[in-house]
């Protein structure tokens, strides 16, 4: 971590290189909370952990600075883990290997979270100054952002005295966020039957893996593949006519990440070996010309393993693979009132085998609360066509834009004079925690600023370095800028 020591701006990298070193996935963000709390303790700031885990720490205002608005920095203490398929490593137990390359950070095979760590870090850094100007200050650590929003849904009415709040965990430099999208969690439950496995069956993983993956707000319209629709597209054309049973289907790891990776576990009759053989390569020819531009690296492998001692029956099988097969994904419908930017989207995120089940999770978001609703009615139609059960879960609440935010204003205008050119005032198509924090404080000013960070949620996730120092200088100026309480 010495070479991001090294970075400017120091406090803030030095903060990350901490964050690195003490493993936070969601859910798993103790360590890392504990060690913010004794720090903050020992600098005398005073520091509240509420029921579910958030952290609230506050700091007096600097001379000169104590009659401005109060304004709480707001970022979330866990981090996607995801890594590449030969890439040992356990998020539980094991520091992220950050690393420079050139003007980007990256991590070694995995993802660096970057998302929201520079965020967290640059707050940090604040609090540790004695020679940054700012009126009275709050800092929020929420837990459990990336894999249900758990800590934003705590927050309560009265834990924050705060009339501003800026969010740090946008992604793009030179873009302001004054709205987000709001979403629901979707479980699809395949009631699974067995039967035994026939002879005269080799037994095969299908593999595939190369994919970029994902944010699956952020990346979802950029027509990247999702590893499982395209494993079930394969079924789909094939598992009859080659005879093929499924013993397992796996693929993907979060609701919110885009599937790199997926594996069928299948049997196929040893006359027709030859047949399975030849469709997957003609399928990972097809795949790598409809998807050249976007998933170079694309691989479908097929390799023998020992013939499992049951597979899914055929009913199961048909109902799996057509709804697999059926199920939307990607982009639902791009927004009429912000270019560009999409409004409803659904992503396919998890199929996980169990003993009695196969779930399949997936995640919905909108701008608007009626697409997502059309999207769930959507669902529901498929679970009951098909025979399985689909439930709705975690809904959280989009963040209505404000064009009239005085907060918007001052960032935007920060950004001109320092910079001397235009911010892009922008709504994103991801799941920003502002949209509940709306609930417990209804009046309470919002905007979202952050450094560029590319590929969030996968391993190749990267943030560029100098547009980290851009960020914190607006931070900073922002801060200057807060006008005195009325």
């Amino acid at each position: 971590m010495s070479a991001l020591s090294s970075l400017y701006p120091q406090p803030l990298w030095q903060w990350f290189g901490q964050i690195c070193a003490i493993p936070h996935p969601s859910k798993h963000e103790q360590a890392l909370s504990q060690h913010i709390q004794h720090w903050a303790r020992d600098k005398g700031l005073a520091v509240i952990e509420d029921k579910v885990g958030n952290l609230i720490i506050k700091k007096p205002a600097t001379p000169g600075f104590e009659n401005r608005k109060i304004v709480v920095i707001q970022a979330h203490l866990d981090m996607v883990p995801q890594k590449n398929a030969d890439k040992i490593h356990d998020f539980t137990t094991d520091p992220i290997d950050a690393y420079v390359d050139g003007d980007w950070v990256k991590a070694r095979g995995t993802t660096l979270g970057a998302d929201n760590g520079i965020g967290m870090a640059s707050a940090l850094a604040i609090l540790g100054s004695d020679d940054i100007q700012h009126g009275p200050l709050e800092v929020l650590l929420t837990v459990d952002e990336e894999a249900g929003m758990t800590g934003a849904f705590g927050v309560e009415p009265g834990m924050l005295d705060a009339e501003i709040l800026i969010n740090t965990d946008s992604e793009q430099e030179g873009e302001i966020y004054m709205g987000c999208a709001g979403g629901v969690d979707a479980e699809f439950t395949v009631p699974a039957q067995w039967q035994n496995t026939a002879s005269g069956v080799i037994a095969f993983d299908l593999s595939l893996t190369g994919l970029k993956g994902g944010h699956s707000g952020v990346n979802i319209h950029l027509g990247r593949g999702n590893a499982n629709k395209l494993l079930a597209r394969f079924l789909a054309d094939h598992a009859t006519a080659l005879e093929l049973t499924i013993a397992s289907f796996s693929g993907g790891s979060l609701r919110n990440a885009i599937p790199r990776e997926a594996t069928v576990s299948l049997t196929v009759p040893a006359a027709k070996l030859t047949q399975l053989q030849q469709a997957v390569a003609e399928f990972e020819a097809l795949l790598q010309f409809e998807l050249a531009a976007v998933e170079p690296a694309l691989k479908l492998g097929l390799a023998e393993v020992v013939t499992p001692g049951q597979v899914l029956t055929a009913a199961t099988q048909h109902t799996l693979i057509h709804l697999l097969n059926l199920c939307p994904n990607g982009v639902m419908r791009m927004s009429d009132e912000v270019e560009g930017v999409t409004e409803t989207s659904l992503n396919m995120g998890v199929i996980s085998t169990k003993e009695h089940s196969i779930q399949v999770l997936c995640l919905i978001r909108s701008l608007i609360d009626s697409g997502r609703q059309q999207v769930e009615s959507m669902l529901s139609s498929l679970a009951q066509l098909s025979g399985a059960a689909v439930k709705f879960s975690g809904a959280y609440p989009g963040w209505k834009p404000n064009p009239d935010s005085p907060v918007m204003a001052i960032v935007r205008d920060t950004y001109q004079d320092i910079y001397h050119k235009e911010p892009v005032i922008m709504v994103i198509h991801a799941g920003l925690e502002c949209g509940l924090f709306k609930k417990p404080y209804p009046d309470m000013d919002m905007v979202s600023i952050g450094p560029t960070i590319r590929f969030p949620h996968g391993p190749d996730e990267m943030v560029n370095i100098t547009t980290v120092g851009q960020y914190w200088e607006l931070l900073l100026a922002v801060l200057q800028r807060i006008p005195q309480r009325s």
